[in-house]
């Protein structure tokens, strides 16, 4: 009999199975798909020889993730790759504000009347950066906080609406690069925690960078499960699993599932009938004739690129998605454009490049042209660089990746008690009624992203079990 058997390979799943393979337990991972990988994969989408990411790109939690920098992936190939600027968010008259890795810098891409603002409201956390990062991506109660002390200052700060954090800065420019942040969860500007969002993000940056990894977001997931076969777990592909009947005997079973997948394979019943799933992602990887003409030079350089002319243009797009059950007239986008570091992964002077917007969950319209739109206000001529494009709406990003339920890439919604509180009200997460059975997807905490951390976390909760059986 096994000691443990991990169902689903994503970022979370590989984790899982890695951090028990290195205790010593025997463990299986299975897997759907034929590969590896769930958010954290690199496919050819439009053209041959351009290599996208399906949805993850760029990694600021994974290279500060306690998890992977604990194992030595880059053993296994993973090597991270930084452009100039980690981000840029350019505005309509051709300048941009930055996130660098230089505080200094960011702070005075914002404008006299806000440096000292942000120079205050981030670098007292960056000496204590990476005890915080463990704290608040931990198992909940599972140690006392490292540093205390500034993990309640965190709290205090980033606890209440982004909307409130940002009246310290007086012009949009900070205003808007920080709402941009806090639209990655794609939660509405005024939500519970959503200023530890953007603090977290912002920090990331400062401490360590928004990297890609050379050759694509696969590299991540390879490395994992080379790691894991070097350990001795064994990993099946082409493995779905449809009931508990279908995997071999284990004394515990990890899912990397959503909630709703683990209650219908697992029998559960109605244990997570109130988990909510939160809006869709909307994403085009295009393969481009050459680079971005974007207007700002800042976007030129960086591996991230806001799109959102202000901040109420953007609290306007979360609130259409979140609130109004509808597509944004003016969505605000993400994009990202490996090639800036990585030349490899398009033909010679082509480029690969990546952007999404939000809409409702399940939402069935087109994008496309709206985010076309948005994309040529700050890069006139962009249209005219595209050679292809892969277009991937709600019902496509649930197709490839069954955790997205209606699109949703954070596998439930990043929003009220449930920005902390997943997949339901629990001081123990990641088990589950069945005494055999835990989740590790990033329904659990610290919640999404490709970090590992829920799986570390989970693995945690099913060794500490695991050494109480006989």
């Amino acid at each position: 009999m096994l000691d443990a058997v991990v169902v689903g390979a994503g970022p979370n799943g590989l984790t899982a199975a890695v951090e028990l393979a290195r205790r010593g337990f025997s463990v299986a991972l299975f897997e759907a798909r034929d590969t590896v990988g769930g958010g954290a994969r690199t496919e050819e989408l439009t053209l041959p020889g351009f290599r996208h990411d399906p949805c993850s790109a760029a990694h600021p939690l994974g290279i500060n993730s306690p998890a992977f920098r604990a194992m030595p992936l880059e053993r296994y190939g993973l090597e991270w790759l930084h452009a100039e600027l980690p981000m840029a968010h350019p505005f309509t008259d051709g300048t941009a504000a930055v996130l660098s890795r230089s505080v200094a810098e960011t702070a005075a891409s914002f404008g006299p009347r806000d440096a000292g603002a942000y120079r205050r409201l981030v670098e007292p956390f960056l000496p204590r950066w990476d005890d915080l990062v463990r704290d608040f991506m931990s198992l909940p109660l599972s140690a006392l906080p490292r540093d205390p002390v500034a993990l309640a200052r965190f709290g205090l700060v980033g606890l209440p609406p982004s909307s409130w954090l940002t009246r310290r800065f007086h012009d949009e420019r900070a205003k808007t690069l920080f709402a941009g942040l806090v639209a990655h969860v794609m939660a509405p500007l005024d939500g519970l925690a959503t200023g530890a969002v953007g603090l977290v993000f912002a920090l990331a940056a400062h401490a360590r960078g928004w990297p890609v990894a050379r050759g694509g977001s696969q590299s991540i997931s390879d490395a994992l499960a080379t790691y894991l076969k070097d350990l001795g777990g064994t990993l099946h592909t082409d493995y779905e699993v449809k009931r508990l009947d279908d995997l071999p005997p284990a004394r515990a079973y990890v899912f990397d599932t959503s909630p709703t997948a683990l209650a219908r394979i697992a029998g559960l019943g109605r244990t997570y009938e109130g988990y909510r799933y939160g809006p869709s992602a909307f994403k085009i990887d295009y393969a481009l004739d050459g680079p971005v003409p974007w207007t700002a030079p800042q976007a030129r350089v960086a591996g991230t690129v806001q799109i959102g002319a202000d901040s109420a243009e953007i609290g306007a797009a979360l609130r259409a998605v979140s609130r109004e059950g509808r597509a944004p007239d003016r969505p605000f986008l993400i994009t990202v454009q490996p090639s800036v570091v990585d030349p490899g992964r398009a033909p010679a002077g082509k480029q690969v490049f990546w952007a999404y917007g939000h809409v409702p969950n399940g939402w069935t319209g087109d994008l496309t042209d709206a985010m076309e739109r948005q994309l040529e206000r700050f890069a006139p001529g962009f249209r005219d660089r595209v050679l292809a494009r892969a277009v991937a709406g709600p019902r496509e990003l649930a197709a490839r990746n069954a955790n997205y339920v209606g699109g949703d890439i954070a596998t439930g919604a990043a929003s009220g008690l449930q920005i902390m509180l997943r997949p339901k009200l629990s001081l123990r997460p990641y088990n589950t009624p069945h005494p055999a059975v835990f989740i590790c997807s990033q329904a659990t905490p610290p919640g999404p992203g490709v970090h590992g951390m829920s799986g570390h976390n989970a693995a945690k909760a099913v060794w500490r079990r695991l050494r109480q059986q006989p």
